[in-house]
Order: structure tokens, then sequence, then C-alpha cells
């Protein structure tokens, strides 16, 4: 699912997608589909004062339900990448950074 130009810019590049209403344009809405349960992420990139108030609910929202919020092109690749990675080899023991520093021995 995608709202606005996005969506126009994944259709134009054949990538099949939803469209979906921002907040300020209606219903059904992208709020709406994180508090259905219909999306397992949020890859937002907010762009200008005009999309504080959208990004702010949806972030909100995305944290209330549990969902993975990305603000940037880099942490939806590297998310991604880590999703691929599990499908491929299986999941791995998932440590904090805090514990891979504790480990390092000098």
């Amino acid at each position: 699912m995608a709202t606005g130009k996005t969506f126009e810019l994944i259709n134009s590049n054949n990538i099949p997608a939803i469209k979906i209403k921002k907040i300020k344009e209606g219903r059904p809405n992208i709020a709406d589909a994180l508090t259905n349960g219909e999306l397992d992420m949020v890859i937002n990139t907010p762009h200008g004062k005009e999309s504080a108030h959208d990004d702010s609910y949806i972030r909100k929202t995305a944290i209330k339900m549990k969902i993975p919020y990305m603000t940037n092109i880099a942490a939806a690749n590297a998310a991604v990448e880590g999703i691929l990675e599990a499908e491929i080899h299986g999941t791995h023991e998932v440590k904090s950074l805090q514990e891979y520093h504790k480990a390092i021995k000098d």
C-alpha cells in the first residue's frame, strides 16, 4: 500500500501496489489500515510541514500497534535485507549493541 506520490512512483515502475488515502484525504486511510492490522511495516519518509500531522499520527499508531516504522530509505533497505537474510538462512540470535560491546576482549 502506498499514498499519493509514493504510489505514483511505485506504480510507474511496474511494482504492484494498492493506493490508500492519507489521513487528511478521508477514509479508509493509512491509519485505518494500521489499526486494522493490514500492514506489517511502515516506511514513511516525511516531507515538509504539510505532512507533519499525518506523520505524527502514523508514527503513534504504528508504535501503538507494534508495527515496525522507518523514516528513511536506508533504514527500510536494512530492514528488508534483514528479512531476506532470515528467510534464506533462518533466524539468528539477536543481540543489542551493548551485548556485542560487552563481549569484546581487549
